[in-house]
C-alpha cells in the first residue's frame, strides 16, 4: 500500500496518508475541515508486482536466497578442490620428468703459447 501526500488548497496543510490503491482520495482537510483537499503526485513510491507475468526471481524470500548462497558457496569449494588436485597432478608430472642438467665443462682448457 502506498503513502499518498495531500495538501489543502484552503489552509495549505500538508500531510501524508497510508492508503490502499483502491481507496478513494480524501476530500476533507483534517486541519481546517474544508473540502479543499487534493492528492499530490508522490515520487518515492516502490511498487511490488505479484502474480503471473512478472519475473519470479525479482522478489525471492530470504530462505530461498540463503539456500542459493549455500549452493554457490558449496560449488566454489568443490571447484577449488578440483583445481588443487589438478595442480597437484601437474606438480607430480613435472617432478617425474627428467631434464638434462646443465653442468659446466670440466675439461681443461688448452694453454696458450706465448711467442716472444
Amino acid at each position: 500500500m502506498p503513502t499518498y501526500e495531500y495538501r489543502c488548497d484552503n489552509c495549505r496543510h500538508l500531510f501524508e496518508k497510508f492508503q490502499s490503491i483502491k481507496a478513494a482520495p480524501l476530500r476533507k482537510c483534517p486541519a481546517c475541515g474544508k473540502l479543499k483537499l487534493k492528492r499530490l503526485l508522490g515520487t518515492g513510491v516502490g511498487v511490488i508486482f505479484k502474480g503471473s507475468g512478472f519475473y519470479e526471481t525479482d522478489y525471492r524470500s530470504e530462505n530461498y536466497k540463503q539456500a542459493a548462497k549455500k549452493e554457490t558457496d558449496a560449488g566454489k569449494d568443490t571447484t577449488s578442490k578440483t583445481d588443487l588436485s589438478a595442480a597437484a597432478d601437474k606438480a607430480d608430472t613435472s617432478k617425474k620428468e627428467t631434464k638434462p642438467s646443465k653442468t659446466p665443462d670440466t675439461a681443461p682448457k688448452p694453454k696458450s703459447k706465448k711467442t716472444d
